[in-house]
């Protein structure tokens, strides 16, 4: 593949795309208008765990978190060699708690569907779920154990993908200010608040939450809205029980870090571009953490920290090229699955610009499936 790409936004799936599409021969610009990894992605916990965040059916998202949950250990083995950068991957399994016997019936519906996609799950009760997992609390009934799933710690993979970047000769400019869309129809050209100009034959677009604003200047409706997501952790040395497992319940997640932290989250709530930490959100999770793992009554959190998750209209990110014709791709909306989706994306999107047909089931997350804006929108240049 030859020709060149600006890629707009630095967060994982930016700088993941990036690095893909450099890998394929591109010239690659990634420009981003703060630091990359500001926000969600160095928010997030890091979870790689697609059959216990969709409990319902196995739709067309959960066939692509599964997809890139299998590429992920090649995935993250290529960036730590690329980057020379090592951080944390941990093959620990997880476990869904449940505390009543009410919920059982779910546990077992799920355990059917999921073992048929690959999950190798078991129902673990009794002396097995406490031999598992031995700091839980006696109340919980069972678990669904799934051995699959994993975690990493989220900033040090996002350093390490930009340092990737970096190596394989991806162009990155960051702290850009305002990035305003130039021209887009035969030629993609973007300029900065510094008045800085750059030029290229295409354009990723992958703003996060911020996407929509491409939604007038494309004429392209672009549901994406900011979901504020709050976090703490806990300082969990050795003189504490180790969490063995992810350990997930209906509120919630607790995962144990390798540098001596304990992570319990999150609290979502719709707070516009607002980033702040509340005592409400984060009383919300340590109500029911201790209830899962007791000795948290006896702790307080030491840091607590808010990232903003951009979460599309219909629940499915936007990932591929906006029109059939075209040289804009998009793949933003994510939610709170980026650092899962980074490798399967990074894929979809190098194959969308290669011009290869995606499979049928990405259909589902076509960037141009809302529709057109009102009449008018449409603009071959934005003047200045």
């Amino acid at each position: 593949m030859s020709g060149d790409i600006i890629v707009m936004g630095g967060g994982i799936i930016g700088l993941s795309c990036a690095l893909e599409l450099r890998r394929r021969g591109l010239h690659v610009t990634l420009l981003e208008k703060g630091p990359c990894g500001g926000q969600a992605s160095g928010a997030a916990a890091g979870m790689l765990a697609p059959y216990s965040e969709n409990v319902e059916s196995p739709d067309e998202f959960f066939r692509l978190c599964r997809e890139s949950l299998s590429l992920y250990p090649q995935w993250q083995q290529a960036v730590k060699d690329i980057s020379g950068v090592s951080f944390e991957y941990a093959e620990t399994g997880s476990l869904y708690i449940a505390r009543h016997e009410a919920d059982l019936l779910a546990l077992e519906s799920r355990l059917e569907w999921q073992r048929s996609w690959g999950s190798g799950s078991e129902i673990l009760t009794g002396s097995a779920l406490f031999d598992a997992e031995p700091g839980l609390t006696r109340e919980a009934v069972a678990a669904l154990w799934t051995p699959v799933e994993s975690h990493v710690y989220a900033p040090d993979l996002t350093e390490a993908v930009k340092r990737a970047c970096l190596a394989s000769g991806v162009q990155i400019h960051e702290h850009l200010g305002l990035i305003e869309l130039a021209e887009w129809r035969e030629r993609v050209a973007l300029r900065a608040q510094s008045g800085e100009r750059f030029e290229a034959d295409r354009l990723l677009i992958s703003t996060g939450a911020w996407v929509q604003e491409m939604s007038e200047p494309l004429g392209i409706r672009i549901p994406v809205h900011p979901i504020r997501g709050q976090i703490c952790a806990y300082t969990w040395n050795e003189e504490r029980e180790p969490l063995r497992h992810l350990v997930f319940t209906s509120q919630g997640y607790l995962v144990q870090k390798a540098n001596g932290t304990l992570v319990c989250g999150a609290s979502e709530d719709i707070a516009g571009f607002d980033t702040s930490v509340t005592d409400k959100g984060i009383r919300r999770l340590t109500e029911w953490n201790k209830q899962v793992l007791p000795v948290l009554s006896e702790v307080q959190p030491f840091h607590r920290w808010a990232g903003l998750r951009p979460a599309v209209l219909d629940g499915r990110p936007l990932i591929g090229r906006l029109d059939d014709a075209g040289h804009i791709f998009v793949a933003a909306g994510h939610y709170r699955n980026g650092i899962l989706l980074s490798p399967v994306t990074a894929a979809l999107i190098a194959d969308s610009v290669e011009g290869k047909p995606l499979p049928e089931w990405c259909g589902a997350f076509r960037p141009n499936r809302f529709g057109e804006v009102q009449a008018g929108a449409f603009s071959d240049k934005i003047k200045d």
